[in-house]
């Protein structure tokens, strides 16, 4: 049974005032955005809205996430940005609540841009890879300068006591050459809410940095740069701060490991339930499929022509939802596959073999995830000895 929607990711903008030189939306192999109008037209984004509250009305939803993106979303104007939410509030039925929030990098958030933001409920999540200006060394400008002092303003500002309420929290992305407990305590720094440690986008066909493509030997020994990278992290965070920030994949496999619920699209088997229209008003599915092969986040479908709901009948969208049933073989026999689910959707493709395949950072995955286990069983018997590799 298809599960509804229940994060809509709208392109407010299809450009950027950054040229960071890994990015999945303009680095990747999908160019599809130099076809897209450079902002929404306001009738598109009015029918979006529409279709948000027809999605929410027939499914009975009780609240949906609107993530104002792009691009840079703050290309366009906070008042602008809040009276498309005010449509979206006004079109859902009663009850339904409205999360918006703007993901943004940051460079162009001021003092007045954050109190039209908070006039209109709209939280805001800042994007950076750290709290130094060396962490964000592939984040610069079209002219190649570093956009760092800009993200370090908004950072600030953020965490002043007026805007901290509409503060989100931070997406980092994971460098290998970045040493990951100084990145953590940089950005503890920064004092955010929460943080989403994100690992680069790549696949088997175009690896990510410091990982081999092609399917591994399955009796060798596959190398876990960014599972080691998280562990150090995870232990820092799990002996002194889990009680002072969220860190969503650390709390996502610490509720897994012991049964419970958790939604994300890094772990678990939970049915994906995100969607993104474009600023032409296109029906597409996550950006990070970009990264896969030119076209790969089309359904065919667009907010003019078509509900929500057919999106969900889309194959790619089925197979995002199916469980189980859609991992490779060998997922469908791991004993971490309840916790791994199969990592990231795209990080499992292979040319010519589509997405049926484990995550190319599989290893990684279950490093992290044997790693939080061991701690799990510290925790309920300090004196129980660890066991090297053994599975939850």
């Amino acid at each position: 049974m298809a599960v509804p929607f229940r994060q809509f990711v709208v392109k407010v903008n299809s450009r950027c005032n950054l040229a960071c030189d890994y990015c999945y939306m303009y680095e990747a192999a999908d160019q599809g955005w130099r076809r897209q109008p450079v902002t929404a037209a306001p009738r598109t984004l009015r029918r979006t809205a529409q279709r948000i509250g027809e999605h929410a009305a027939t499914h009975r939803l009780s609240a949906v996430s609107v993530v104002l993106h792009g691009g840079e979303p703050l290309l366009t104007d906070p008042d602008d940005l809040g009276a498309f939410v005010h449509e979206v509030r006004a079109r859902v039925p009663a009850g339904c609540a409205v999360r918006a929030t703007v993901q943004t990098n940051g460079v162009l958030l001021t003092e007045r841009r954050l109190r039209a933001l908070a006039g209109h409920r709209i939280r805001v999540g800042l994007s950076l890879d750290g709290g130094l200006a060396h962490h964000n060394r592939h984040r610069i400008d079209h002219a190649g300068r570093p956009a760092w002092a800009g993200i370090r303003r908004a950072a600030r500002l953020l965490a002043e006591p007026g805007h901290r309420a509409g503060y989100a929290g931070v997406l980092c992305v994971i460098d290998l050459e970045s040493d990951p407990v100084e990145v953590y305590e940089s950005l503890l720094r920064l004092d955010p809410p929460a943080l989403a440690l994100l690992l680069p986008h790549g696949n088997w066909t175009t690896p990510p940095p410091g990982l081999p493509g092609g399917l591994p030997d399955p009796a060798a020994a596959r190398p876990t740069p960014y599972g080691d990278w998280l562990c150090a992290v995870f232990d820092r965070w799990w002996r002194d701060d889990r009680r002072r920030v969220r860190i969503r994949l650390f709390q996502e496999c610490v509720a897994l490991l012991l049964g419970l619920p958790a939604a994300g699209e890094a772990l678990g088997l939970q049915p994906f339930d995100a969607v993104v229209v474009e600023t032409d008003g296109s029906i597409e599915q996550v950006d990070a499929l970009k990264t896969a092969y030119p076209g790969a986040t089309e359904t065919g479908l667009d907010v003019f022509r078509h509900p929500f709901d057919a999106a969900l009948r889309h194959p790619g969208v089925v197979a995002r939802q199916d469980g189980r049933a859609a991992l490779a073989e060998d997922c469908q026999r791991c004993p971490l596959v309840e916790v791994c689910g199969a990592g990231h959707y795209a990080h499992r493709y292979r040319e010519g073999h589509g997405f049926r395949n484990p995550s190319v950072y599989c290893a990684d995955l279950q490093r992290l995830i044997r790693h939080v286990a061991a701690a799990l069983r510290r925790a309920a018997d300090p004196e129980a000895a660890p066991v090297a590799g053994a599975a939850p």
